[in-house]
């Protein structure tokens, strides 16, 4: 059998794996693999930073449910990659980082651009290799992609050193992997399912609490019909947007710390909650002691560290989130037994709570233009279809909050690790898995300037990304504790010396606009639609809006702020921009608290 080297077997075994993009940055440590990778029919996109190769990566893997895949340098080049690491491994993304090493007689003797990044990522990874001998490469690349994209998805990093990559073997590539101390569990057992199923029918206020591992484990289609079959409203975190249909008449919204009312007035009086694919993270429960204090908890997640975890729970599912979903609805059958007027009275009043108070915002024909209206622009310009990515901060929530999802796989946000600078390079690799799809990057002004190199790779290419960046010329989600809790002192979050970013984008070859009023904003959305490249938009917001609901810390999520104190509603009102309604929210089911729904300008 012919010998391949090092570098021909890690190309040969990702196109087994079918890879079929990499992003990365080259170096001396993985010359002899790009030398090789060129010649293939692999697609290598080259990025301008580690970092943001690994995001791009990211939002390929979020894209498409297949695994993503990087390969970058050693030293500097391999440590830029783990912050995209950490935030994919938190998010449950299977994201695969082949990072350049030094010669393995190197190892350990402070050579140039030698650092320990096995030692480094084993906290921010599922799961880390360094690999010893060319002969091993094979196997230890097919258990990566096996670990990365099974159980509970994650990210993993392969560590080559220069000489195992310049080496040579035979090129066998295993059919299978079995590991003795890791076995994902993926059918629920039959007695949890039973349980699960009688609580189902026999509550009267259920709801269902849907994360990101419905749509990991394409159980999007399950949970609907489950939901329709029991009629049991859906709350969806921010990882879960989209994997039940966003305008569905049983759908709440998102929940938690900037979730809608009516979801987390429903969570806190329901009687069951049942999770599925979510981990009950802090900014979905809020204070402990205060979350779901009526409800039993059914808790189905594939990864049994999660189970108990945050929550004790009733009835926990060790499974996939599709197979559980799929055996309760087997279980519970096609026409059960429930008290249909328990559950229509159910419904009714989480209406109630919308109508009280929706999700709304007052765009003022000549007042400053509002972000919640550039949203909800987007969401018609593009009919609800286009893909949105975010960064990190108050657009975030105002893109979950105004463009509902309908499909799985079309929300693509850094939840966990909540970084800046992630959505422009995740819209590269969600442009590239989906080329005919229309891909948004909703940015702020400071985020969007973490990754802003990345333009180049826009426009290198050829791809129609399209960036909508809400200036607001501030941090504006650190600013808004400060105005809340900080007595307005705005330390190190005034952005005032932002550059330009219509000649910005320009000076990378891409078409700038740029509008400061509702009927510009509209204007431009159309015009950088129908821009067959990529476009960026530049939407110059009101400085004093926050994001509403909001619940400070430490307090339950029904314990919401509405709107700003009323001192300040009553000041923005006098400087003529609208003043949103507000105060706290919080009363229990029988005391008539407004809620939240998805009205909006």
């Amino acid at each position: 059998m012919t010998k391949l080297s090092g570098a021909q077997i890690l190309i040969e075994c990702w196109k087994k794996e079918g890879v079929e993009v990499v992003f990365g940055y080259p170096g001396a440590a993985t010359v002899e693999i790009h030398h090789h990778l060129e010649a293939s029919p692999i697609r290598f996109v080259l990025c301008r930073h580690e970092q943001a190769a690994v995001h791009a990566a990211d939002g390929y893997a979020r894209s498409t449910g297949r695994a993503g895949v990087v390969l970058v340098t050693s030293g500097p080049g391999a440590t830029n990659t783990i912050t995209g690491l950490a935030g994919a491994n938190m998010d449950s993304v299977p994201v695969l980082v082949f990072s350049g090493q030094v010669a393995r007689m190197l190892i350990g003797n402070d050579a140039f651009q030698e650092v320990d990044i096995v030692g480094m990522t084993r906290p921010a990874t599922k799961h880390n290799y360094l690999v010893l001998s060319t002969e091993e490469l094979a196997q230890t690349v097919k258990e990566a992609f096996y670990v990365a994209t099974s159980g509970r998805p994650g990210s993993i990093l392969v560590d080559l050193p220069k000489d195992v990559i310049g080496g040579e073997a035979e090129f066998s590539y295993p059919k299978k992997v079995s590991l003795r101390a890791y076995k994902p569990h993926l059918t629920p057992h039959p007695r949890q399912v039973m349980k699960a199923a009688k609580l189902l029918l026999s509550s009267a206020r259920p709801v269902i609490l849907a994360g990101g591992g419905v749509t990991s484990s394409g159980a999007s289609e399950e949970l609907l019909r489950l939901a329709e079959t029991l009629e049991i409203p859906v709350t969806t975190t921010l990882m879960g947007l989209g994997g039940f249909p966003g305008s569905h008449r049983l759908c709440l919204g998102m929940p938690g710390m900037h979730g809608l009312y009516r979801a987390n007035m429903a969570l806190q009086n329901a009687d069951l909650i049942m999770a599925a694919g979510a981990r009950f993270d802090d900014r979905v429960t809020g204070a402990l002691p205060g979350f779901a204090r009526r409800a039993t908890i059914v808790h189905i997640d594939v990864d049994t560290t999660s189970i108990h975890k945050i929550l004790d729970v009733d009835v926990p599912l060790v499974a996939d989130a599709r197979q559980a979903l799929m055996a309760l609805s087997a279980e519970i059958g096609e026409a059960p037994p429930f008290d249909r007027a328990a559950r229509e009275s159910w419904i009714q009043r989480i209406e109630a709570w919308n109508r009280e108070a929706p999700l709304a915002y007052a765009q003022l024909p000549g007042g400053p233009l509002l972000p919640q209206f550039v949203i909800e622009a987007l969401y018609r310009k593009t009919s609800g279809k286009a893909v949105i990515c975010t960064e990190v901060g108050q657009h975030q929530m105002w893109a979950a909050q105004f463009y509902p999802c309908e499909q799985p796989r079309q929300f693509i946000s850094s939840g966990g690790l909540g970084v800046m600078g992630f959505g422009l390079p995740a819209a590269i690799g969600a442009q590239l898995a989906r080329p005919s799809a229309t891909v948004v990057d909703v940015a702020g002004d400071g985020s969007l300037l973490m990754n802003v190199q990345e333009l180049a790779t826009v426009f290198q290419e050829s791809l129609p990304v399209k960036v909508a960046v809400l200036n607001n010329g501030s941090l504006g989600m650190v600013r808004q504790w400060q105005d809340l809790f900080y007595g307005k002192r705005h330390a190190a979050t005034i952005l005032s010396e932002s550059p330009d970013f219509v000649l910005l984008a320009e000076a990378f070859g891409i078409r700038g606009f740029s509008a400061s009023a509702p009927d510009d904003a509209e204007r431009i959305i159309e015009e950088a639609l129908a821009h067959p490249g990529p476009a960026l938009m530049e939407f110059k917001v009101s400085p004093s809006e926050l994001v509403f609901p909001m619940v400070p810390a430490g307090k339950a999520i029904d314990e919401m702020l509405l709107g700003p104190p009323p001192e300040d509603a009553a000041a923005a009102g006098a400087d003529g921009e609208p003043a949103p309604g507000g105060g706290p929210g919080g009363p229990d089911w029988d005391g008539g608290a407004p809620g939240n729904g998805t009205g909006g300008g």
